[in-house]
């Protein structure tokens, strides 16, 4: 048993991962980064700044500002920060820039979890439980399109799933670090599951890879 026990939890847009990262985070005592904040924070930054999101210097000047505080910032959870997110995430120095904050984040003595599109191939790819959670994307659309409603931001259920296709596609096409399972992630489809059996699902997969990093 080497070094500390991460838990990559990849998969796109409204998969799941982000509740079913807190919740292994809650079940393990483990501390929680959401990293797809850090490329929400840095389109938003950008935006902010009048840059270019086409501008890869002036996105990845962006991303090299941001602190663990702003990530706390609701202006990040907006349907309008996520397709910034997908925007500047295609830039390799955006991805460099953050790339230490991340892996700084995992390597916390005792452990951590982190969901994201890249963290099981690229930021930790040594981590020894690695799931992939996703699910259909008329699934996913609903499921955004709710959590959007909720906060009382408008859009239909159509332009949604428009975003999400676009999303998917942007994220699975991009040359660096394209979203996409880890060779020895777990693949976790959560389309017909509630969170509750999709978290309970996730904790077997950790159990299990937690298992064999002990006796290792």
């Amino acid at each position: 048993m080497t070094g500390a026990f991460v838990i990559a939890v990849d998969g796109p847009a409204a998969s799941g991962k982000g509740t079913i990262a807190q919740r292994l985070g809650a079940a393990y005592g483990l501390p929680v980064l959401d990293t797809g904040l850090l490329y929400r924070a840095a389109g938003v930054l950008t935006k902010r700044a009048g840059e270019s999101l086409d501008n890869p210097d002036a996105c990845a000047a962006a991303a090299a500002t941001i602190t663990f505080d702003q990530l706390s910032d609701p202006a990040l959870r907006t349907r309008e920060a996520g397709e910034l997110a997908s925007r500047v995430a295609v830039h390799p120095r955006v991805r460099d820039a953050l790339l230490a904050f991340q892996q700084t984040f995992a390597g916390q003595e005792g452990g951590s979890v982190l969901d994201g599109r890249d963290i099981g191939t690229v930021i930790c790819p040594d981590a020894p439980a690695k799931l992939y959670v996703t699910a259909r994307p008329e699934i996913r659309a609903e499921r955004r399109w709710k959590q959007l409603a909720a906060t009382g931001e408008a859009a239909s259920l159509a332009e949604v799933l428009a975003d999400i296709r676009r999303r998917d596609a942007r994220d699975g096409g991009r040359r660096a670090a394209p979203m996409r399972p880890a060779r020895d992630a777990t693949l976790l489809d959560t389309s017909e599951m509630t969170i509750e059996q999709a978290a309970d699902a996730a904790r077997r997969i950790v159990e299990a890879a937690r298992a064999r990093w002990e006796a290792s």
